[in-house]
């Protein structure tokens, strides 16, 4: 191993030491399962933003968006961050608040719980179905983030990929099942700093090493359709493509995805103060927005470096940010060890929304599942030890899940973001702003939004090019539509329901 390798290694080691220390701090302060999945409604609004936010931009931040840019230019990774920033503001603006006062009004602590509770289903089968749809997309989802660990550090110190995954997937769930909700988000917090630290350094060494940002816009400027909002540069042909408006709408509806993301609701659940809500949201919407616009410039200024000789072309475009940390790591110690802070970043947006996803699938199934389907009557030591317990179980599916070193990291995140989107994002937004939905209507369009995602991913999208779009879109449409016809054809809610409703609204 050489000096800078051991440096990186140093500072990637020190960064996962203090995430475990997070966890066994935190865990002196998780007494219940309500500490556990929800932190007892204590974040703050800094701390509730940043994680939030770090929690959802996962690993794609620092190399799935930046390689898009790198490969295809501006089109295509500028519409997916426009429509992910108006989907987070939007998300903060409409639904954290009411969430708030809503799940805290019928003592909801989970995501499947507030579904439940907000129609007073008795049969717990609305609970079941969305903690089944959790369970479904989180444990892949889960399993993406474990394989994108074991694939960086084998790509950096040649270490075997499954080694390298299993003792990540041990640091993860280490301090998840310590701490809980508490250590996540407060991990998620030091997460969000590292990320936004980790850009910062790529993006400004790698304009000195492009020759400068005038050399990178000259490149970009150079190539047919490459800084065009409405064509994508082609670099097998070294043609522009036309950009459609079908594709615009269906890449913009990413942000669609928000509303329906059980790890981001469980913050808004969480916060202490509604009225620092506000706050939050500006805090949230301001990090996206610059976070994502440096990783779409570090990927322009990427193929700068290529032009410039200082990196060779790559083979992977998602492993840029990569890349410019190694040649970063070449210039000495103290370059090696920032190098490292770099990679610890990478490393950081992985874990940021593993940690999350395992509590959110973990409280479906042990909470939802177990408790509320099954109704095992459990002491509150219990339960956690239950709860402990499925969330390592869980880690083990998704580790089994991620042992092919060819698994998809990103395919998933796509799908799963789809997935959550449709399913739960039209009965959040209706169980919060429309007194006239009910339980049927909630369950045949968390069913319907869901099944659409996979019919029109694997069925209809293939049968034309105008078809062929992100399926969250008419998912989620489909999703909406069936909640509200079949909430209007079949009884309205119970008074008490109503009644509550309009409490919430009042708050």
């Amino acid at each position: 191993m050489t000096s800078a390798q051991i440096c990186i290694m140093i500072s990637i080691v020190a960064y996962l030491s203090v995430m475990v220390i997070v966890g066994a701090v935190f865990s002196k302060k998780t007494k219940n399962v309500g500490d556990f999945y929800l932190g007892g409604r204590k974040l703050g609004p800094l701390v509730t933003a940043m994680s939030a936010e770090a929690s959802d931009m996962s690993s794609w931040l620092l190399m799935g968006l930046p390689g898009v840019a790198y490969l295809t230019g501006v089109a295509d990774a500028g519409w997916t961050a426009i429509g992910l920033a108006i989907g987070t503001y939007f998300n903060w603006l409409i639904v954290a608040k009411r969430l708030r006062y809503y799940s805290a009004r019928i003592g909801a602590i989970t995501v499947p719980d507030y579904f439940s509770l907000r129609y007073k289903d008795k049969s717990k089968v609305l609970m079941a179905i969305a903690a089944f749809v959790i369970i479904i997309f989180f444990v892949p989802y889960t399993a993406s983030g474990f394989a994108a660990c074991g694939k960086l550090f084998g790509t950096l110190f040649g270490v075997d990929y499954h080694i390298a995954m299993i003792v990540s997937a041990i640091v993860i769930v280490g301090y998840t099942s310590l701490g809980g909700f508490n250590a996540a988000s407060t991990t998620d917090f030091i997460q969000s700093i590292i990320m936004t630290t980790a850009l910062i350094i790529v993006l400004v060494f790698g304009v000195s090493r492009a020759g400068g940002m005038e050399a990178v816009i000259e490149n970009a400027k150079s190539l047919s359709g490459y800084v065009s909002m409405f064509e994508t540069y082609n670099a097998e042909t070294g043609t522009a493509v036309s950009h459609s408006f079908l594709t615009i709408v269906s890449t913009l509806a990413w942000g669609l995805g928000y509303f329906g993301m059980p790890h981001i609701l469980l913050r808004f659940m969480a916060i202490e103060d509604p009225n620092k809500i506000k706050t939050s949201r500006r805090v949230g919407t301001v990090w996206v927005v610059i976070s994502m616009s440096v990783a779409i410039l570090i990927g322009i200024v990427g193929l700068g470096m290529v032009n410039n000789s200082a990196i060779a072309p790559l083979a992977d475009s998602e492993t840029i940010i990569i890349q410019i940390a190694e040649l970063l790591s070449k210039n000495g110690i103290a370059a090696a060890l920032i190098a490292g802070v770099i990679l610890a970043g990478i490393l950081a947006s992985t874990m940021s929304t593993a940690d999350s996803q395992l509590l959110a699938a973990s409280s479906s199934a042990s909470e939802n599942i177990l408790g509320g389907l099954f109704k095992l009557n459990l002491s509150e030591q219990a339960k956690m030890i239950v709860a402990r317990v499925t969330l390592i179980a869980i880690s083990v599916i998704a580790v089994i899940i991620a042992w092919d070193s060819n698994s998809s990291v990103f395919g998933i995140v796509s799908f799963a973001w789809a997935g959550f989107g449709a399913a739960f994002g039209p009965v959040v937004l209706l169980s919060l702003f429309w007194k006239r939905s009910n339980k049927y209507g909630a369950i045949a369009g968390m069913i319907s939004g869901g099944a659409m995602v996979f019919v029109w991913k694997y069925v209809i999208a293939g049968l034309s090019d105008v078809l062929n779009i992100y399926e969250l879109l008419p998912a989620f449409v489909i999703g909406l539509i069936v909640n509200v016809v079949v909430s209007l054809a079949t009884k309205k809610p119970e008074q008490e329901i109503i009644d509550e409703f309009e409490e919430v609204k009042k708050m």
